[in-house]
């Protein structure tokens, strides 16, 4: 199957503005965006309605990103997928219309799940590794945005170790840097609380 670059990566863009924690939350007659923390994302759909939709909508979200890399690889033609810029591009993609959705007036989640579905294809034993250590960190933190962030950054240092060529680690640190923005609000009230405890 050939397909054309810049049609890998507007489709992953496409796909990545599904936004599944809309559509679970709606099925349960709810609307995300005005309950909990008002973002549609996984985290926000565990809190408020419940762990069996906050798991439709994670998978949901990891499949974007999976999918968003497959046809990257597709279109790179099916090459080694750590070494192609065009993979990463389209989990960046992926990525960027999960935060900014099309479907959604570009109101979107933060990420992070998107980004670690696109990684499962390139780096598929890192990212197993990597979601444990987010659970470690999210829960020595006790904030999941803190163990999303760290792992976000480790993927750099990773990806390189890994053999990532130059443009596929530019296209990753767009990705981290949009899930970082995007959790700028959580970091900083990880930030206010750490404080208010250190001074307790």
């Amino acid at each position: 199957m050939e397909l054309p670059v810049w049609a890998a990566v507007a489709l992953a863009y496409l796909i990545g503005s599904i936004d599944f924690a809309i559509f679970v939350a709606r099925l349960h007659g709810v609307d995300i965006r005005s309950e909990g923390s008002g973002n549609p994302g996984t985290a926000n759909v565990f809190r408020v309605v419940g762990i069996v939709p906050g798991i439709l909508v994670l998978v949901g979200d990891l499949l974007k990103g999976l999918v968003a890399a497959y046809l990257g690889w597709l279109a790179a033609g099916s090459v080694d997928p750590v070494g192609s810029w065009v993979v990463m591009l389209a989990g960046t993609a992926a990525v960027i219309g999960h935060c900014y959705p099309v479907f959604h007036r570009f109101r979107g989640g933060k990420g992070m799940a998107t980004l670690f579905g696109a990684m499962l294809f390139i780096l598929p034993l890192v990212t197993v590794v990597a979601a444990v250590v987010w659970g470690l960190v999210a829960r020595v933190a006790k904030f999941p945005a803190a163990g999303s962030c760290s792992v976000a950054i480790a993927y750099l240092p990773i990806g390189y170790w890994q053999g990532m060529d130059l443009p596929s680690l530019l296209w990753l640190l767009l990705a981290v840097v949009l899930i970082l923005y995007r959790h700028r609000s959580n970091l900083v009230t990880w930030r206010e609380r750490r404080s208010g405890s250190d001074t307790a």
